[in-house]
């Protein structure tokens, strides 16, 4: 039995064709989640795909901290964020955020393609996913 999970779809601009490549050849197994993507990455994906993707702002005009605080609430089960290393972006500080949400939060979170495909191929994506509060030091 598939447990249903809600991917978050991200990627920087240099990155999005790479994504929607993928989420193409993943497309089988992407249907049988709930998906929401930044503005542009999502609606790029939904086109290329035909796949549902709730799509929230552009990733520069908050859809960044919109998904760190899916994270937060418990409501973003996997993070798939596609990150252009070599440039720097005017929101950094909104995807450092987001990045340290993911991890604060021991959200399962995919940086690049090889990530992504073990995320997705994983036994794992089909069982419940135990979460856990920060601990505060």
């Amino acid at each position: 039995m598939t447990e249903r999970k809600t991917i978050g779809l991200v990627a920087h601009d240099g990155c999005k064709p790479d994504l929607v490549a993928w989420a193409k050849e993943r497309r089988e197994i992407l249907a049988r989640h709930d998906l929401v993507g930044t503005g542009t990455t999502g609606s790029a994906v939904r086109e290329a795909t035909g796949l549902d993707v709730e799509c929230l702002k552009s990733g520069p005009l908050g859809g960044d901290a919109q998904l760190g605080a899916r994270i937060a609430e418990g409501k973003l089960d996997i993070l798939i964020f596609f990150t252009d290393s070599l440039s720097s972006m005017p929101h950094d500080v909104d995807v450092k955020a987001l990045i340290r949400l993911a991890a604060l939060y021991n959200t399962v979170f995919a940086c690049n393609r090889v990530t992504a495909d073990f995320v997705i191929d994983s036994p794992r994506l089909n069982a419940p996913i135990m979460r856990s509060e920060p601990v505060k030091r």
